[in-house]
C-alpha cells in the first residue's frame, strides 16, 4: 500500500508526492476525509488524481493512500431496479445514512452485504467447469433470473455446491482448479470498470431491436448490438427519446445512465419508471432496470466515471446471455468532464479544447458494444446495444463530440429543432438521419414480419424525399402550378408526415406500436396512394380525393388498439377502394 502527500489542488484534481510504488489507475482515498480518487497519471513518484468527490478544503500536506486495486465495480445479485451515483454508490442507502446531501468520503456498499438470495445450483458435484460457465441461478425481481457465472480465468472440477439462502459474499460453490488448489466462488464478482470483459467471440448483428417507435422501426432501425447516436438542440427531445427507449425496446436489461444531466430529468425518470407496466411481462419496468444517476451538481470527475460504471454492469448482463439495452445520456456532458480534466493537467488541447483523444475514447466506448458468443462451454449469446445521446451546443453536429462519434456509430438519429417546434415528435428528420444497418434488418423484417416490408418502407422514403423537392417549387410558384399527381405526392406524404411519423409518447395506445401495426398502417397510406393515383389518371381531380371521409379514418388509425388492427384496418382498406371508386364513378357519369 503506497503512501503519499499532497503538494497541489486544482478542482478534481489532486497532484500527490511519493507515490512511485502505486499504479496507473489505482483507486486512493486522499485526507482524512476519505476522498475516492483514481490515479490518472503518473510522473516520476508524483501521482495526478482525478478525485471523484468535492475537493473544497483540501491543501498540500494531506495524506494519500493508495489501496492497491483498480476502479472496480461489484457484480452480482442485488444490482436490478437499484439507482446508482457514477462510482456504483447506492442513493438510497446513501439518503438512509447521510440525508438528501451526499456528504463527502461517505462509504457504502454497493451491493447490499446483509440481504440473502436463495442460490439454485444448475451443476453438480464433479461437473468440469470454465470461467463464464453458469453455476446457479438467482431469481433476483419477477422477470430477471441473475446467473451466477464462474470467475474469468477459473478452469476446474466442481468439488463443492451449494443450495440455499446467501449473502453475495458467503461462498455458494469450491471449484478444485486445474493445480489441485481448491478456490472457493461467492455469488459476488468484481471487474475493473475501464476494461472490457472479455467473450469468445462478437458476431454482425442481424435482428432488429424493436422499439415500438414508427420512425425508428421501419425507417431508421437499430438491430440488437448496435450503436446509435441522437444529436440535437436544447428541447428538440433528445431524453424524451431517450425515455421512449428504455420505456419500450425490447430488451431483457435496460442500463439507464444520466450523465450530467438536470435533476429534474433524472427525477422524472425515478419517478415514472416505477409506475410503468412492461408491456412484455406485465410488471413495473423498474423490475428490469438499473439506473445510474449522475446530475449536473455533483462532482464533474464522477461524470467522467459513470459511462464506464454502466457499460460494465451492461456487459455482466450481456455475459449471461441477456439483451442489454444502454442508455447513455448525454455523452456531451461525458466530453465535457474529459475536457476539464485534460485542461487542469494542461495537455495540449485539441479542437474546441476537447482532448486530442477525445475520439478514442469515444470508440473505446462504443466498441464495448454488439452481439457476442459469451465464455463457457455452451453456445450462449448475449447483446449490448448502446445508444447515446450528444448534445451539440446550438444544434450544431459539425462540432467534435458529435463527429467523433458520428465516426463510430451506424446510426444517426438527427433531431431537428424545427420539427420540434411544429411540435412534431419525435423530432427525427427524415432527410437527413440514416441507418447503415438498414440492408440486414429489410431482410429481417421481409422474413419475420411481412415479404414486402422493406419494400413499403422504400416506398415511403422516395415519396418524402419527392416531397421536399416539390415543396422548393410549391414556395416558388405555389402548390396550384403543380400537376394532379404531384399534388396527390403531397396529400400523403403530409399523412406520412403526420399520421405515421408523428407519434405522442404520452398517449397510451399510440406510445408503442408493434411492427405489424407499423406495417398495416403504412400499407393504408400506400394503398390510399395507389388507389387515388389510379383514380387520377381516369380524369378525377385532387381536391375530390383529398375531401373523401376515408382520409380522416386513415389519420385516426393510430389510435386503434393492437387487438382490434385487423379488423379495423381492413375496413378502412375497403373504404379506401369503395369511396374512391365511387368518385371515379360520378366522374365517370358527369363526363357522359
Amino acid at each position: 500500500m503506497s503512501t503519499g502527500t499532497v503538494v497541489k489542488v486544482s478542482g478534481p484534481l489532486v497532484v500527490a508526492e511519493g507515490m512511485r510504488d502505486a499504479n496507473m489507475f489505482d483507486v486512493v482515498r486522499v485526507s482524512d476525509k476519505h476522498l475516492i480518487g483514481e490515479i490518472i497519471e503518473m510522473h516520476g513518484d508524483k501521482a495526478s488524481i482525478q478525485v471523484y468527490e468535492e475537493t473544497a478544503g483540501l491543501g498540500p500536506g494531506e495524506e494519500v493512500v493508495s489501496t492497491g486495486r483498480p476502479m472496480s465495480v461489484e457484480l452480482g445479485p442485488g444490482l436490478i431496479s437499484t439507482i446508482y451515483d457514477g462510482i456504483q454508490r447506492p442513493l438510497e442507502k446513501i439518503y438512509e445514512k447521510a440525508g438528501a446531501n451526499i456528504t463527502r468520503g461517505i462509504e457504502v456498499a454497493s451491493l447490499d452485504r446483509e440481504k440473502k438470495w436463495y442460490f439454485k445450483p444448475t451443476v453438480k458435484v464433479g461437473d468440469k467447469v470454465e470461467g463464464g460457465d453458469i453455476i446457479g441461478v438467482v431469481q433476483e425481481t419477477p422477470v430477471v433470473e441473475c446467473r451466477i457465472m464462474v470467475p474469468y480465468k477459473l478452469t476446474g472440477v466442481v468439488k463443492e455446491i451449494k443450495e440455499g439462502e446467501f449473502t453475495v459474499e458467503e461462498e455458494v460453490c469450491v471449484v478444485t482448479n486445474e493445480k489441485g488448489v481448491d478456490v472457493t466462488v461467492p455469488m459476488m464478482q468484481k471487474w475493473p470498470v475501464r476494461k472490457e470483459r472479455p467473450y469468445k467471440s462478437k458476431t454482425s448483428p442481424n435482428s432488429l431491436l424493436v422499439t415500438g417507435q414508427r420512425v425508428i422501426d421501419t425507417f431508421f432501425p437499430i438491430t440488437k448490438g448496435g450503436v446509435a447516436a441522437i444529436p440535437g438542440p436544447f428541447g428538440s427531445g433528445k431524453t424524451v427519446t431517450q425515455h421512449q427507449l428504455a420505456k419500450w425496446a425490447d430488451a431483457d436489461i435496460v442500463v439507464y445512465i444520466g450523465c450530467g444531466e438536470r435533476g429534474n430529468e433524472m427525477t422524472d425518470v425515478l419517478l415514472e419508471f416505477p409506475e410503468l407496466k412492461d408491456p412484455r411481462t406485465g410488471e413495473s419496468l423498474m423490475q428490469r432496470t438499473v439506473l445510474i444517476a449522475n446530475t449536473s451538481d455533483m462532482p464533474v470527475a464522477a461524470r467522467e466515471a459513470s459511462i464506464y460504471t454502466g457499460i460494465t454492469i451492461a456487459e455482466y448482463f450481456r455475459d449471461m446471455g441477456y439483451s442489454v439495452a444502454l442508455m447513455a445520456d448525454s455523452t456531451s456532458r461525458w466530453a465535457e468532464a474529459l475536457r476539464e480534466m485534460s485542461g487542469r493537467l494542461e495537455e495540449m488541447p485539441g479542437e474546441e479544447g476537447y482532448p486530442a483523444y477525445l475520439g478514442s475514447r469515444l470508440a473505446q466506448f462504443y466498441e464495448r458494444a454488439g452481439m457476442v458468443n459469451c465464455l463457457g462451454s455452451g453456445d450462449r449469446m448475449g447483446s449490448l446495444t448502446a445508444i447515446g445521446a450528444v448534445s451539440p451546443p446550438g444544434g450544431d453536429t459539425s462540432e467534435p463530440v458529435s463527429q467523433a462519434t458520428l465516426r463510430i456509430v451506424k446510426v444517426f438519429w438527427g433531431l431537428d429543432s424545427s420539427l420540434a417546434y411544429k411540435r412534431h415528435f419525435p423530432a427525427i428528420n427524415w432527410l437527413t438521419s440514416y441507418s447503415l444497418y438498414q440492408d440486414k434488418v429489410d431482410a429481417w423484417t421481409d422474413k419475420n414480419i411481412e415479404a414486402d416490408f422493406a419494400e413499403h418502407r422504400a416506398k415511403a422514403m422516395r415519396l418524402l424525399q419527392e416531397e421536399a423537392n416539390l415543396q422548393e417549387i410549391v414556395q416558388l410558384v405555389g402548390v396550384d402550378s403543380l400537376s394532379h399527381s404531384d399534388r396527390l405526392i403531397l396529400e400523403v406524404t403530409r399523412s406520412i408526415r403526420e399520421d405515421f411519423l408523428h407519434q405522442n409518447s404520452f398517449h397510451e395506445v399510440d406510445t408503442y406500436t408493434s411492427l405489424h401495426k407499423q406495417y398495416r398502417m403504412l400499407a393504408l397510406i400506400l394503398k390510399f396512394y395507389d388507389e387515388a393515383g389510379k383514380a387520377i389518371k381516369n380524369g378525377v381531380s385532387i381536391n375530390k380525393l383529398t375531401k373523401l371521409d376515408v382520409i380522416e379514418k386513415i389519420g385516426r388509425a393510430k389510435y386503434v388498439e393492437e387487438a382490434n388492427v385487423d379488423s379495423e384496418y381492413d375496413a378502412i382498406e375497403a373504404a379506401i377502394v369503395s369511396e374512391i371508386a365511387d368518385v371515379v364513378k360520378k366522374e365517370a357519369e358527369e363526363d357522359d
